[in-house]
């Protein structure tokens, strides 16, 4: 009993530190931020040895007169739209796969499933072009509209297996008592299915916050420009990097996301979890 007791707390120990190891660049951007831009590379404490405010204050104020909060609005929108359009074509998709009977259903949810292994970098020429005939280009819509049509397997992946979780006795109960389809869908399916659309909404956000190369791709004016492309901004490879702004930024940044995660980390494990109980 005490060797076990004594392996497990050299284990408990071990994972601290790891843990600990992972986050220390974390830790060193965040304690950066407090530093005179001059001392982020001088000095080598974690805690600075006059903390100032001086790099939120000029981060915030932005690049060419735009402030950074301009860059968050323009985040939070694209998420936004990106969350509600993935969580009502991927559920009215999912919900079809797992609950209705049509021609070639097998055939096109195995297309779907194809789709989610092919890299994003093969279709993005072609997508290119497409958006640019549109003239989509220097707009949010290549980064939303697809939201719109079921365009992540994955989500619709993860809402099917959530829904083949619900017995289909309510559905049999809904259809007795006069409701169609639709209305089965929207009054039973979508509030069962909570945990799942939450789960959807998280990962959503955070890889449209984080995304950096397709708003790269599809924007080039400065007020449009999400948090991704600002921070960018404070890096000039021709003169003079701004570390300190950057890093302040960078941190407020990760505020939504950490807020987003540990508020809603219930739904994301049960959500998680339920998908993958039935193939």
């Amino acid at each position: 009993m005490v060797i076990f007791k004594a392996n497990k707390l050299i284990l408990h120990l071990l994972i601290i530190a790891g843990s600990l190891l992972m986050l220390y660049p974390l830790i060193w951007m965040i304690s950066s931020s407090f530093k005179q831009p001059d001392r982020i590379f001088t000095d080598t404490g974690l805690l600075p040895e006059a903390a100032t405010l001086i790099n939120y204050i000029q981060g915030w104020r932005g690049i060419s007169d735009t402030s950074f909060s301009v860059f968050y609005s323009n985040s939070f929108l694209v998420s936004g739209l990106s969350i509600l359009g993935n969580i009502l074509s991927c559920s009215l998709t999912a919900y079809a796969f797992a609950r209705l009977e049509f021609r070639f259903k097998k055939t096109l949810f195995a297309v779907m499933l194809v789709t989610m292994m092919l890299p994003h970098h093969v279709s993005m020429i072609p997508q290119y072009i497409i958006y640019s005939k549109l003239d989509w280009i220097n707009t949010y819509l290549p980064l939303i509209v697809p939201k719109f049509t079921a365009a992540d397997g994955f989500f619709i992946f993860l809402i099917v297996q959530f829904i083949r979780t619900l017995p289909n006795e309510l559905d049999k109960a809904a259809t007795v008592d006069g409701c169609g389809p639709f209305q089965i869908y929207a009054r039973i399916i979508l509030p069962l299915s909570l945990p799942a659309l939450v789960t959807t909404a998280i990962f959503t956000f955070i890889w449209t916050w984080n995304d950096f190369f397709s708003q790269l791709l599809y924007l080039s004016e400065l007020k449009k420009y999400t948090i991704s492309l600002g921070l960018r901004m404070f890096l000039d490879s021709s003169s003079e990097s701004r570390w300190g702004p950057m890093f302040a930024m960078s941190a407020l940044s990760l505020i939504p996301v950490f807020f987003i995660f540990i508020v809603f980390q219930r739904y994301l494990i049960e959500g998680i979890a339920s998908g993958g109980l039935k193939g």
